[in-house]
């Protein structure tokens, strides 16, 4: 009875608001008012087998099945969000984004065949000074919701290397080609969903699901974001 009295004081003296309007909540554990939540570009991709994202790596490597949740641009929610999770030091919002991306997932029939969740790992200096690999943050967000088991170690980047932001496909592919081998604890045939945040030329992605059936492993992907160029 305590607390319930309580709990509206501190919220008016601690309120908690929308990160992208300011719009005041009334739940601690969301980020967004309904309003912004609804305005997130969601892509549906996981709906359709032959969406963007999996065109990308048609006729480069084979993957199972490819998506992203949102649209990344500087018009949308999305960008801010990403920003501040991986710039402001916000792992919340990463962790609130992957269970966003898990509530889509749950209503794709192929994930009931995938084994585990494997995120892109960061070199492990730049690891240290953001304090997190927020694709591992997304991932544990989307294990919350659909339960499979996160693997942060099944990868890792064994080389540093250069920002890919402002790099076309060709040179971003060169960049990270042999950057990632995995850990050699994969089963055979086990099916892998790597996880990132933000896809654009696929170049990164590629060269970790290399790695990955290397080892003999089937992949597929699933993404925050998809920046088209």
């Amino acid at each position: 009875m305590f607390t319930s009295l309580l709990s509206p004081l501190v919220h008016l003296f601690y309120p908690h608001c929308c990160e992208l309007c300011g719009t005041d909540l009334q739940q601690t554990d969301e980020l967004l008012c309904i309003r912004c939540l609804q305005a997130l570009p969601a892509t549906h991709f996981h709906r359709y087998p032959a969406n963007p994202v999996a065109r990308i790596f048609n006729g480069r490597v084979m993957v199972q099945q490819a998506t992203a949740a949102y649209y990344y641009n500087q018009s949308s929610g999305i960008q801010q969000l990403v920003h501040r999770f991986k710039y402001r030091q916000r792992s919340d919002i990463a962790l609130w984004l992957g269970k966003q991306i898990g509530y889509q997932l749950q209503d794709c029939s192929w994930i009931s065949d995938v084994d585990l969740l494997a995120p892109v790992p960061l070199f492990p200096r730049k690891e240290k000074l953001r304090g997190y690999n927020q694709a591992t943050l997304l991932a544990n967000g989307i294990a919350r919701i659909i339960s499979l088991p996160v693997y942060p170690a099944t990868l890792c980047r064994q080389q540093y290397t250069a920002t890919q932001t402002k790099k076309g496909r060709t040179d971003r592919w060169q960049n990270v080609s042999a950057a990632f081998k995995t850990s050699g604890n994969l089963s055979p045939g086990s099916h892998v969903l790597l996880i990132d945040d933000v896809i654009t030329t696929g170049a990164t992605t590629e060269a970790c699901c290399v790695a990955l059936q290397e080892a003999g492993a089937r992949v597929s992907v699933c993404c925050l974001a998809y920046a088209w160029t």
